[in-house]
C-alpha cells in the first residue's frame, strides 16, 4: 500500500512538472507570437546571403523598439506590377515604398493610413526631423499618408564635364544655357571630328530638364503642367511653350549635326565614357559619377535649381498600410531608421564586416570603407539621408552639400498640389499612350520637330486632352481659392 501510494505521488509530482514545463514552453510561444513582425516592401535585388542579414537587423531593430521586419525586395523591373497586384488584391502589408507614380493612386483606392495624426504623437522625433516642406509635399486633400525621404528632396541639376576637354577647349565652367551648349559641343566636335558625339543619349532621355520648369501636377502626364514660377497658376500644354519648343529644335539640329549620336532612340543603355552628362546630384556626385563613366575628372556646374516642387518630395515615401496590424509600430520603426546612424549604416551598406566597415579617415573622423557593394536594399528608399556615415572615398562634406541645396531651395508655385484623377483616368491612360509613341524620337531629336509636333497635339487633343486640361485648370483654381 505504502509503495503504491508512492508510486502516485511520484506520477503526480511528474504530472505537475510536465504542466510546468509546458506551461513554460506555451508561455515562451506565446511571447515570441506576441513579438510584431513588419513587412516592409521595397525595389532592390534580393542577394543570397539577405537572409541571413535580416537576422542581424532585426536583433538590432528588436533590441531598440522590440519589433521585427521582414523585408520584401520586389526586383525593378517588375516592381510596378508587384505592388500594384500587392494593393489590389489586398494582400497584407506594413509599409510601402511609394513615390509620384504610385502614392495617389494607392491612396485613393483606400490602401493607405492616414497618419496625419498619428505621426506626431506615435513617432515625434520623426515629425521634427523632416521638413515641413516635404511633409507638405506629401499631402492628399491636406493628410498625409505618407512618410516622406528627408534626401536630395530639391531638384538641382548639374553639368558633368570631362576635366580634359575643359582643359583642352578652354571651356567657361561659369556659363551654362542651351546657347552655350550649343556653341561649346560645336567647338568639340569640328576639333575632334565626325566621330565624336559630345551629347551622347539613349531611349528613355528625360535630361533635357525643359520638364524641370512644369510642375506636372503629379499626373504622370509631363505634356501638361504649370510653370514652377507662374503665379497665376496656368495649366498649360509644356511641348508648346517658347522655353519648350527651343530646346527641342535645339536637340533636332544637334542631332542633324552628329552632336547627338544616330542611334540615340535605339539604344536601351547609354554608353560609358561620355564627356558631358546632365543629372540630379550635388558637386560631390561628380567622383561617383565619374567612376561610373570610366572619366578620369568631372567637374561639376549647377545648372538648374534647387526646387523643390510636390514631384521631387514625393520621389521617395514610405506608406503604411491601412489594413496594418502594427500602425503604430510601423511608424517608429520608420523613426528609428531616420534617427538612428547604426540602423542607417545597415540598410544603406549592409552588415559591418561582411560588407562594410569603419575606418577612422585622418582629418575628417569616421568614414565607411565597402567590402561587398552587393547589398540587397536601396539607400534612397529608406530614410534620412544625412545621418548616414559617408563612404571613405568621397568628400566629408558629401551629405553637407545635399542638406545645404536642400536649404537654399525655393519651392514651386505648385508645391503641395496633387490632382484628383479619378474623373479623367481613362482619358489620362490614353493621353499617356499616346506621348509614349513619340517621347523618344521627339527629346532626343531623332525626328522633324516642325512636322511631329503638330501631329502629336492633334492626336493628344483627339483623345481628350483639353477635356483633361480643363479639369486640371478647375482644380488648381478651386484649391488655391481655399488655400489662400
Amino acid at each position: 500500500m505504502r509503495n503504491h501510494m508512492k508510486r502516485i505521488v511520484g506520477i503526480n509530482a511528474l504530472f505537475a512538472a510536465l504542466l510546468v514545463a509546458c506551461f513554460f514552453a506555451l508561455g515562451a510561444c506565446n511571447k515570441s507570437n506576441s513579438v510584431p513582425t513588419l513587412i516592409w516592401w521595397q525595389i532592390g535585388s534580393r542577394q543570397q546571403s539577405f537572409t541571413e542579414d535580416q537576422k542581424v537587423i532585426n536583433e538590432y531593430v528588436y533590441s531598440k523598439i522590440g519589433v521585427n521586419v521582414d523585408f520584401r525586395i520586389a526586383g525593378w523591373d517588375a516592381s510596378g506590377a508587384r505592388f500594384n497586384t500587392l494593393v489590389n488584391t489586398g494582400e497584407y502589408f506594413d509599409i510601402l515604398f511609394v513615390d509620384g507614380g504610385s502614392y495617389a493612386r494607392f491612396q485613393a483606392l483606400g490602401a493607405l493610413a492616414d497618419i496625419t495624426d498619428l505621426v506626431p504623437s506615435v513617432a515625434p522625433e520623426l515629425w521634427r526631423i523632416v521638413p515641413s516642406t516635404l511633409w507638405d509635399g506629401a499631402r492628399i486633400n491636406n493628410r498625409i499618408y505618407a512618410v516622406p525621404t528627408y534626401k536630395d528632396s530639391s531638384v538641382t541639376v548639374f553639368y558633368f564635364w570631362d576635366k580634359y576637354y575643359v582643359d583642352k577647349y578652354d571651356i567657361d565652367l561659369t556659363q551654362t544655357g542651351w546657347p552655350f551648349l550649343d556653341q561649346t559641343f560645336r567647338r568639340i566636335k569640328a576639333g575632334e571630328g565626325p566621330r565624336m558625339n559630345p551629347l551622347v543619349l539613349a531611349r528613355g532621355y528625360q535630361n533635357t530638364y525643359a520638364f524641370n520648369y512644369y510642375d506636372d501636377l503629379i499626373a504622370g502626364f509631363p505634356p501638361m503642367g504649370v510653370r514652377i514660377d507662374d503665379t497665376e497658376r496656368r495649366v498649360v500644354l509644356t511641348i508648346e511653350q517658347p522655353d519648350f519648343l527651343e530646346i527641342l529644335r535645339y536637340h533636332r539640329a544637334w542631332f542633324l549635326d552628329g552632336i547627338i549620336n544616330q542611334d540615340a532612340n535605339l539604344l536601351t543603355e547609354t554608353p560609358k565614357g561620355r564627356m558631358f552628362m546632365q543629372a540630379q546630384g550635388w558637386p560631390s556626385t561628380a567622383a561617383i559619377y565619374a567612376a561610373q563613366q570610366g572619366v578620369e575628372t568631372f567637374l561639376p556646374v549647377r545648372a538648374f535649381g534647387p526646387l523643390y516642387s510636390t514631384s521631387s518630395i514625393q520621389g521617395s515615401m514610405n506608406a503604411v498600410s491601412a489594413n496594418s496590424r502594427y500602425k503604430e509600430e510601423a511608424l517608429k520603426l520608420l523613426q528609428l531608421v531616420n534617427t538612428d546612424t547604426k540602423l542607417r549604416d545597415m540598410l544603406a551598406y549592409g552588415i559591418e564586416g561582411r560588407h562594410f566597415e569603419y575606418v577612422d579617415v585622418p582629418g575628417r573622423g569616421m568614414a565607411v570603407r565597402q567590402l561587398n557593394p552587393d547589398w540587397s536594399l536601396t539607400n534612397y528608399q529608406q530614410g534620412n539621408f544625412f545621418i548616414i556615415t559617408p563612404l571613405e572615398n568621397v568628400p566629408a562634406t558629401y551629405w553637407d552639400e545635399v542638406r545645404q541645396q536642400n536649404e537654399e531651395a525655393t519651392a514651386s508655385v505648385m508645391n503641395g498640389f496633387m490632382l484628383d484623377i479619378a474623373s479623367i483616368q481613362v482619358d489620362l491612360s490614353n493621353l499617356r499612350v499616346i506621348w509614349d509613341k513619340y517621347q523618344t524620337d521627339m527629346l532626343v531629336g531623332a525626328t522633324d520637330i516642325e512636322v511631329i509636333l503638330p501631329r502629336v497635339i492633334n492626336e493628344l487633343r483627339a483623345a481628350g486632352l483639353v477635356r483633361v486640361m480643363a479639369e486640371g485648370q478647375s482644380q488648381v483654381d478651386a484649391h488655391y481659392l481655399i488655400t489662400k
